[in-house]
């Protein structure tokens, strides 16, 4: 059950807590296809075939598993190789790259985010955590965080114990006086609470618990989560 009296930070997951990432990637997907059609077709040929588009990023992956959090730098060499194997110029990929990125910032918020996230960052400093390439900055929430902690930053993703703690130590506050709250049950709610923070997940879908562990709290919406704090 949540205890809210030793809570003194939050830290956010982004990607399917505060919007749908997989709607937001394939848009980039397209942007990244519409450009590459104008400036290197032979590419986008290329990479309009799944089988290829997959084995190219599990090619690249294999060679640089030390960059495996760094999502960046992965997309931006799988597309210089794209672009070599089609015989376009592979100094396009840090352009393509960028409109790429430009588009996957271009995400639609659930609905009940903004008027949480003020109400959240009136009460407590926020922490973004994430596995993603996200900028809350780009996205335009920045204002609402103190902090923001990703992977690709970091160098070890969740479910690692060392981006939790130091996320927590980011705003000056120790990890059981952290509430995590996100939408993954092993990445956000399990990990979470092996470091000793509370946690909420936030299931939108209707997902079925399936762990012996339990979040502190489960809800639906992040207005929900508001209402715990208002109760």
């Amino acid at each position: 059950m949540l205890d809210l009296t030793p809570i003194k930070a939050i830290t956010l997951d982004l990607d399917d807590t505060l919007w749908p990432v997989w709607p937001t990637i394939e848009k980039a997907e397209q942007a990244l296809h519409d450009w590459l059609a104008l400036h290197a077709p032979q590419t986008a040929a290329l990479l309009a075939q799944p089988a290829v588009r997959h084995e190219i990023r599990e090619h690249v992956n294999g060679l640089y598993p030390e960059l495996r959090h760094n999502l960046s730098v992965l997309r931006t060499r799988a597309i210089r190789l794209a672009l070599s194997r089609s015989g376009n110029d592979p100094g396009l990929a840090e352009a393509a790259f960028e409109v790429f990125f430009a588009a996957r910032h271009q995400v639609t918020l659930f609905d009940d985010v903004l008027q949480a996230l003020q109400f959240l960052s009136h009460r407590f400093p926020l922490v973004a955590l994430s596995n993603g390439n996200a900028d809350v900055h780009r996205i335009g929430i920045g204002s609402y965080f103190t902090a923001s902690l990703s992977a690709q930053q970091f160098g070890v993703g969740k479910p690692d114990p060392r981006i939790f703690h130091a996320a927590a130590s980011a705003v000056g506050v120790q990890a059981h006086e952290v509430l995590h709250i996100g939408d993954d049950a092993a990445l956000d709610v399990l990990a979470a609470l092996d470091c000793g923070m509370q946690t909420v997940w936030v299931n939108r879908t209707d997902h079925l618990w399936t762990h012996p562990a339990q979040p502190h709290e489960t809800v639906t919406t992040l207005t929900e989560l508001c209402d715990l704090f208002s109760s």
